[in-house]
């Protein structure tokens, strides 16, 4: 019994090893490069002002080249990652935007 609970074990873990290559990963699986959907707010500085609508958001998208949107509502907290393809859309009280960056 002893034996076959060790046997079990080493198998559990042989399933966990790993091997080293030489050869390079395959580059037709490589992620995009960085810079691929990076964000540039300045072409959205003209929604502030507007309401803080769907519709509104997908403009933002579009004109800062960013991949994601992140809502910041009024005395709402963030976390300080930065991602190059992220546009951060502040709004107030009144749901009009006040402040369009990426990070």
């Amino acid at each position: 019994m002893k034996r076959l609970t060790i046997s079990l074990a080493l198998a559990g873990l042989a399933g966990c090893s790993t091997t080293v290559s030489d050869t390079p990963p395959d580059q037709s699986a490589a992620p995009a490069p960085p810079g691929a959907m990076a964000c540039n707010a300045d072409p959205a500085q003209y929604h502030i002002g507007h309401d803080a609508t769907q519709a509104i958001g997908a403009a933002i998208l579009r004109d800062s080249g960013a991949r994601t949107l992140r809502w910041g509502p009024p005395r709402g907290a963030w976390t300080m990652d930065y991602r190059q393809d992220r546009v951060n859309v502040r709004y107030d009280e009144a749901m009009k935007i006040t402040g369009i960056t990426c990070g």
